[in-house]
């Protein structure tokens, strides 16, 4: 019984932060079966990525710098990149610059809800620990999701193709450096404070680009007659 409730503490973050960038969708949103679908397919792609971090880690002796940017940041923000790309991106149903985010967020919550479930039964944690990662590591994942969706938003309706190009690299890069300073500051540990003002302005941007997604949609009155324009 105690185990079913912390499987469910550890699960719960992961679906709320997912449940509230789908209800931001102002205009049409998406079919829930392929948002789940996604989020499942970010589950997947954990162990194999655990085998390969772990690889790294026992080659390479990392220090702070290397570990967060490189074998944590590089590794998962790319598998994440990669299954977006290779499941969803020429998708009809990716059909707004807002869906990327919407994407996007269910697979990288998806990577992070079995890694908080991995991490709630591996060391027996406490609901105080699940609630610190469901305020930092889940919800960082999160905003990794909602950084990469929105350049993969810009990619699919980009006027050319050297733009598409470089929005998909930026949908790499972002993420990857957001996720390596947030990780290098985890690591560093700092005052909470000064995560808590870290997190603050993270949220703070991605709150402004769910906001520029939707007003980019196509089904926004505003462009409604237009072509979408990012």
């Amino acid at each position: 019984m105690v185990t079913a409730a912390v499987v469910a503490a550890a699960v719960a973050p992961g679906v709320a932060l997912l449940a509230y960038v789908y209800w931001k969708d102002r205009f049409a949103t998406e079919p829930v079966r392929l948002v789940f679908r996604l989020f499942a397919a970010g589950m997947f792609v954990v162990f194999p990525t655990m085998v390969v971090q772990r690889m790294f880690v026992v080659a390479l002796e990392p220090g702070m710098w290397t570990y967060a940017f490189g074998i944590s940041a590089l590794a998962e923000e790319f598998v994440k990149w990669f299954v977006f790309v290779f499941t969803i991106y020429r998708h009809r149903e990716f059909d707004e610059p807002y869906d990327g985010i919407v994407y996007a967020a269910a697979v990288s919550l998806g990577f992070a809800t079995l890694e908080n479930v991995l991490y709630a039964l591996s060391y027996r944690t406490s609901f105080a620990d699940l609630f610190f990662r469901a305020l930092l590591p889940v919800s960082g994942h999160a905003l990794f999701g909602i950084a990469m969706g929105y350049s993969f938003g810009q990619a699919k309706f980009a006027g050319s193709r050297r733009a598409e190009r470089l929005r998909l690299l930026f949908a790499l890069a972002v993420p990857w450096l957001w996720h390596g300073a947030f990780d290098a500051v985890l690591l560093a540990d700092r005052d909470p404070w000064e995560l808590a003002v870290f997190m603050a302005i993270c949220w703070g941007y991605a709150g402004w680009k769910l906001h520029r997604a939707n007003a980019r949609s196509p089904y926004h009155p505003t462009f409604a007659d237009d072509e979408v324009r990012m």
